[in-house]
């Protein structure tokens, strides 16, 4: 015998002590798939054959297997389960998981079970037990069906035993090998005038009924082919012969379902346009009609709930399907696929009142669904509704997969009139999922977290750190839906083998050379402020892209690198971002990029205008101190001196110390002027991260900063192009000639120079690589770690810095903003983007060296 199992079902072993069904067991499952009740016995008592423990050990059997089937993993419970009243609490357990059960009775002669329970020294039954157990197992196998389970398989001899063997197979929901790519159509409801223009459109090509794609799409129908429209046998000829010919797949809707009870005699009420689908059926000639009936019903009736897609990453249904009920087959979940989730209320148009299971859509998988009209086509968490209501003379719209893109005809004329209008789920001015997102919910940002990144598969923030990134972002970010991106944090190269450097050129060249990294970007690292601006093309794209109407009609914003807003005074931010539009405008970049919106990476100087407090509060009050003692001191020395005290050595120790605090005062100084309100502003663009449609680390540094370059030359009064080399590490003269350019940036008083590979995202060896080293000029270090750090003792004690957990903390942080761009891009749910953005303010917090 070939048992075909059910992948996903739980497995109930039947049978007396002795039938065998532990050998069995071990024989086709694996051991993490078989619960035995034996076992059970054994983790609550100790003794595997402590039958006073044996309720305690079946409420862990049954807890486990909830557990396993939760996570929709087949289920295999070893136990006798002779008893119906046993089963039963299996079959509940089956249906509370929406999970076939199955029943593989081990019904094998009385005699063998004997035989074998006297070997088992461990525990033997006796013949009485046996005969009792068998007899219980006759009275109630031929009624395994109706308790619930829907396959039943008896084995009745040792022989059929060791000769099964057992097959599994996919529930019908189960597509996950078939990714696409799609295109899933909504509604269809005998229009099928505008399907055949909306398949053409999309590409395909007519051969009689059947349609196919010429570079193998394939088509998904979200049911409700029938009733209301004008062409109804039409539309399903067409979907039939498409589907069958394996160029397309359908789901059924609840109109399809109906009409399926109607052809196989069934009592229904004719309406909601069933009738004009009988009326086309009862047109089609007498000789056809019977034939034509019962290959529509056969059609229907095998027509599968719902399907998951691609890996799991695509869910179709008629009413949608939330997460728990994904790939599992019962009867909920079929009614749950038909009709969606009601209230119980009507409302005041008569119609059922349909719960938004939608607005509570937490899963991974996108949802693509229909069955209630809508006036567009919106995301909501993950989820889309398709049917845009083209039989009530709205459009008939297509969702490509995995583009999102949404293609869509409009309907030729009203065929009928809906009962209330079509539901908008959103004002004009924002989407149903920035409505949604208003307010964002404290589990998603609270305790320890894990993100999954594309770059760098999880990112763990931690309880504590979560604490003080949820403080930061109440308090002190600007609104979340600006919050697209935050940029890392930034590795220094190793410290340098020169004696008188702590940072060079050299180390960060060497360091990528030995990655295997053959061309770097060299960039002039600006003193200003991580300065990143989201940019719209005007007010409405702001309100109705990223959902913000609270900002005064802002066309975008400005913020600091840890999501707080850059300038204080409203009306010199709504400048820059104007000037800074106009220059967009005038590169053409809009239009290049048909884009409304863009992200850009910027230093805004002077360092000054966000960091006037810090400078007074300590790098000034730092100069003025160390300066006032170093010249009381000279003064007491010279003294000293001059009254024949021998104290040469340490005057001079002293006069140095005050040319030293003069070179740390002038380092701070040069980075500071002064503005007003505009005026001495600098803007300095060095990526442009991301537009409508597109995150642009595919793109290689050097097209970032040619094309950020173009912008600036709009405006050379406030934007300012970042100067560049580009390296090749092979080549001594190239690498030469840019540490002689660091070299002269440092020299005049510039802070150095970031090193970046070529690439935006560079990986060697399935590694993923720092994406910049900063290289600091002497000087400006001197800012950092203080006046005197160049003296030998210092610069010895600060070559011992350690980089590892800077470069760990680099790494996530690049992860996360990266990741959480392209959520945004793919139009995920805010709180999906406000992970990562929350995520990079969480990180921020670990006590790392500030001064790397």
């Amino acid at each position: 015998m070939n048992i075909e199992l059910p992948e996903f079902s739980l497995v109930v072993l039947v049978g007396a002590s002795g039938s065998g069904k532990s050998h069995f067991a071990q024989r086709h499952f694996l051991p993490t798939e078989v619960i035995s009740s034996d076992a059970c016995r054994g983790l609550v008592a100790d003794d595997e054959g402590s039958l006073e423990a044996t309720g305690d050990a079946f409420e862990v059997l049954r807890y486990i297997a909830g557990k396993r089937l939760s996570r929709m993993r087949l289920t295999v419970v070893d136990a006798t389960s002779v008893r119906a009243e046993d089963r039963k609490r299996l079959v509940e357990l089956a249906r509370e998981h929406h999970c076939l059960a199955v029943a593989i009775v081990l019904n094998l002669p009385e005699a063998v079970c004997v035989e074998r329970n006297r070997q088992r020294a461990e525990r033997d039954l006796g013949r009485r037990v046996v005969s009792r157990q068998r007899a219980q197992l006759r009275r109630s196998l031929r009624g395994l069906r109706r308790e619930g389970f829907r396959y039943v398989y008896e084995l009745q001899t040792a022989e059929e035993v060791e000769e099964v063997s057992i097959e599994r197979v996919p529930l019908w929901p189960n597509r996950r090998h078939e990714r696409g790519p799609f295109d899933i159509i909504g509604d269809v409801h005998g229009c099928a005038d505008e399907l055949e223009a909306l398949l053409d459109r999309l590409g395909y090509r007519r051969d009689g009924d059947v349609c196919s794609h010429p570079e193998g799409r394939r088509v998904v129908f979200l049911g409700d082919l029938v009733d209301r429209g004008p062409r109804i046998l039409d539309t399903c000829r067409l979907v039939r012969a498409t589907v069958e010919a394996g160029h397309g797949l359908c789901v059924p809707g609840n109109h399809d379902a109906k009409l399926l009870r109607k052809l196989r005699g069934r009592k229904v009420t004719v309406n909601h346009g069933l009738d004009r689908t009988l009326a086309e059926l009862q047109a089609v000639p007498e000789g056809e009609r019977a034939d034509l009936s019962r290959e529509l019903a056969d059609f229907l009736e095998g027509l599968v709930s719902h399907f998951v897609l691609d890996d799991g990453k695509l869910v179709v249904a008629h009413a949608g399907m939330k997460e728990a009920y994904q790939g599992r087959a019962s009867g909920q979940v079929r009614a749950f696929a038909l009709y969606g989730e009601t209230t119980g209320e009507t409302d005041e148009f008569g119609l059922p009142v349909r719960h938004d299971w939608a607005a509570d859509y937490r899963g991974d998988a996108t949802v693509v669904y229909g069955h209630t009209p809508v006036a567009e086509a919106e995301w909501l968490n993950r989820t889309i509704n398709i049917d845009t209501g083209c039989v009530f003379g709205g459009q008939l719209t297509a969702l490509r997969y995995p583009e999102l893109e949404l293609v869509a005809v409009p309907a030729a004329r009203v065929y009928c009139q809906p009962v209330k209008p079509l539901a908008s789920a959103a004002s004009p001015e924002t989407t149903a999922q920035q409505q949604f997102d208003d307010l964002l919910d404290m589990e998603d940002v609270t305790g320890k977290r894990v993100v999954s990144t594309g770059l760098r598969a999880n990112v763990t923030i931690h309880e504590d750190q979560a604490a003080a990134a949820l403080e930061a972002m109440s308090r002190f970010t600007v609104d979340p839906k600006w919050l697209i991106y935050l940029p890392p944090t930034m590795s220094p190269a190793e410290t340098s083998a020169r004696d008188d450097f702590l940072e060079h050129p050299d180390e960060a060249l060497d360091g990528y050379r030995r990655e295997g990294v053959e061309r770097v970007v060299c960039q002039e690292k600006h003193m200003g402020s991580r300065a990143v601006v989201v940019l719209c093309r005007d007010a409405q794209v702001a309100s109705h892209r990223f959902g913000v109407t609270e900002d005064g009609g802002s066309p975008g914003t400005c913020y600091t690198r840890r999501g707080r807003r850059f300038f204080e005074d409203a009306s010199v931010e709504a400048e820059v971002l104007a000037r800074l539009g106009s220059a967009v405008g005038q590169a053409g970049l809009w239009e290049e990029l048909r884009t409304d919106w863009l992200c850009l990476d910027c230093e805004l100087m002077p360092w000054s205008a966000k960091a006037q407090e810090l400078l007074d509060t300590q790098y000034a009050a730092v100069g003025a101190a160390a300066a006032a003692a170093a010249d009381a001191a000279v003064r007491a020395l010279s003294q000293a001196q001059e009254s024949g005290a021998e104290v040469g050595d340490l005057l001079e120790q002293q006069r140095q110390r005050v040319g030293l605090v003069e070179q740390y005062r002038a380092a701070y100084r040069g980075y500071c002027w002064d503005v007003d309100g505009l005026e001495g502003l600098v803007l300095a663009p060095f990526h442009l991260l991301a537009s409508e449609g597109a995150v642009h680390v595919d793109r290689d540094h050097v097209w970032h900063m040619e094309t950020l370059s173009r912008v600036c030359a709009q405006d050379p009064d406030l934007l300012l192009a970042t100067e560049h080399r580009l390296v090749d590490l092979d080549d001594e003269v190239s690498c030469a000639e840019v540490i002689a350019w660091w070299e002269g940036l440092t020299s005049r008083g510039g802070e150095g120079m970031v090193v970046k590979p070529l690439d935006f995202v560079s990986r060697k060896g399935g590694k993923l690589l720092q994406p910049a080293l900063k290289c600091r000029g002497r000087e400006y270090l001197r800012i950092i770690y203080g006046p005197e750090y160049t003296l030998p003792e210092n610069l010895e004690r600060l070559r011992r810095r350690g980089l590892a957990r800077k470069r760990s903390l680099a790494l996530r942080e690049y992860a996360l903003g990266i990741e959480g761009m392209e959520r945004f891009v793919r139009r995920e749910p805010l709180r999906r983007v406000h992970e990562c953005a929350f995520g990079v303010l969480a990180l921020e917090s670990d006590p790392i060296d500030p001064r790397l």
